[in-house]
């Protein structure tokens, strides 16, 4: 088995919407990965391309290599608005066939993961979820990879304070939220570092109904005066507020967003009146690279895609970064194959398979995508892999690398990390712990 485990990159000819019917996850003939979409709404402009970049991974690797080492990956999607009551539904309707559950909602995550010990169905959440869920120990069925949202947190201080946070002493630091479970994921940690380097911290919540029409905000901006805006912004708040912050003159370079909140469609909308602007990324796009190239021809070219050409969707940040997601998780699954000699492993194979995920540099040269993803290692102990990010910046005309490896300071979440674990299983007692993970 080990030498058909060459090469990976998924595909499949899927439809969207179909029923929830997939294939038991114990066949041999193919792979059911449903994936809990938002194209509607007032989150679709951001979801689409996401989904979009997702969908056509998983297409190319049926369309171009019959599969992954002969093996169908059926890709399903169900539809939630980015809603978490929808969420929940579209959960309980994939589950019995799927290997792995794809929640796209800090919300729907929260709501999923008290589940996972009992249905044991893995949860994959890349780049958002519970912080915590870092803490493979604690919850052994969820995975947030490469990043969590405290690192990117400590990753957008360190570049800010020149890589020490002593240097933000006295300054105001504003994080402008979608007022939200994923906006509020950071403030634990920001409250912590506040009390410790000496810097203000000021959260700015913004309501589900407040996102296109941010005047109260960014009038307590203009009050305020903080040295940094951070936003922990998502679908249409993000280009409400970058709207906002053109119209205020509020200086871009000192605004900067997390990786949700770089999204180029929003700052087309401003263009040139938003150079500077920056967010923090663990995937950067390159249209050229092999990756990309065979997506072209295999799925785009060939009319098997969704996504916009004219609006120059394939080049986006957002859709080249839902290639990488379900290029990690296919990552996990290969593992799976590999160790435990099956064609379709089980969630239980699936959950090994994430925790001995090692995309390193050369891996992702091998799989056409050097550069695009930062290289990351996940343990029984660590399901993050906490493997950095990037800074972009917006040019005027589009995202571009603006920084070298940033890292978090993992001496700083650490000790937040364990606690919030522990008050999770505690509150949700009895919470099983895997003592035998030690690393």
């Amino acid at each position: 088995m080990k030498t058909l485990l060459k090469t990976a990159i998924l595909s499949s000819a899927l439809a969207l919407g179909a029923g929830f019917a997939g294939p038991a996850a114990a066949q041999d003939d193919s792979i059911y990965i449903p994936n809990l979409s938002y194209r509607t709404g007032p989150f679709a402009a951001t979801g689409t391309p996401l989904m979009n970049g997702q969908r056509d991974y998983i297409t190319l690797l049926n369309e171009r290599d019959g599969g992954l080492n002969g093996v169908k990956l059926v890709y399903d999607e169900c539809e939630t608005g980015y809603n978490t009551e929808k969420g929940v539904e579209c959960y309980e309707k994939t589950k019995a066939n799927a290997v792995v559950t794809q929640p796209w909602s800090t919300g729907i995550t929260l709501q999923v993961l008290p589940k996972s010990n009992v249905d044991e169905i893995p949860i994959l959440a890349p780049g958002y979820g519970f912080s915590p869920m870092a803490d493979g120990k604690v919850f052994q069925w969820a995975y947030n990879p490469p990043s969590s949202y405290w690192d990117g947190a400590s990753m957008i201080l360190n570049n800010l304070s020149d890589g020490n946070l002593d240097n933000l002493k006295g300054k105001k630091i504003a994080l402008l939220h979608l007022d939200h479970p994923f906006g509020k994921e950071p403030i634990p940690l920001l409250e912590a570092l506040a009390a410790k380097h000496g810097f203000t911290f000021l959260p700015i919540p913004v309501g589900l109904t407040e996102m296109q029409n941010q005047s109260a905000q960014w009038l307590q901006i203009r009050r305020e005066r903080p040295d940094f805006v951070v936003m922990w912004g998502w679908g249409a708040m993000n280009a409400g507020a970058i709207t906002e912050a053109v119209k205020t003159k509020y200086p871009m370079d000192q605004f900067v967003g997390v990786w949700w909140s770089g999204h180029d469609g929003d700052l087309k909308l401003v263009g040139e009146a938003g150079k500077g602007y920056r967010s923090i990324s663990w995937s950067v796009p390159n249209s050229e690279s092999p990756l990309m190239q065979d997506i072209k021809k295999h799925v785009v070219d060939a009319g098997k895609s969704l996504i916009n050409q004219g609006e120059g969707e394939f080049d986006s940040v957002f859709y080249q970064r839902g290639l990488m997601i379900s290029a990690i998780l296919v990552e996990g699954i290969k593992e799976a194959q590999e160790q435990f000699d099956v064609r379709a492993p089980s969630p239980e194979q699936l959950r090994w398979g994430l925790e001995n995920i090692n995309l390193d540099e050369a891996r992702l040269k091998e799989l056409g995508a050097e550069g695009m993803l930062v290289p990351f290692k996940t343990s029984c102990a660590d399901h993050t892999g906490h493997g950095g990010g990037w800074m972009l910046q917006w040019d005027g005309a589009k995202f571009v690398k603006a920084s070298d490896l940033l890292m978090p300071d993992r001496t700083e979440i650490e000790p937040l990390e364990a606690a919030k674990a522990k008050e999770y299983a505690d509150a949700n007692a009895p919470w099983p712990i895997n003592e035998e993970c030690s690393m």
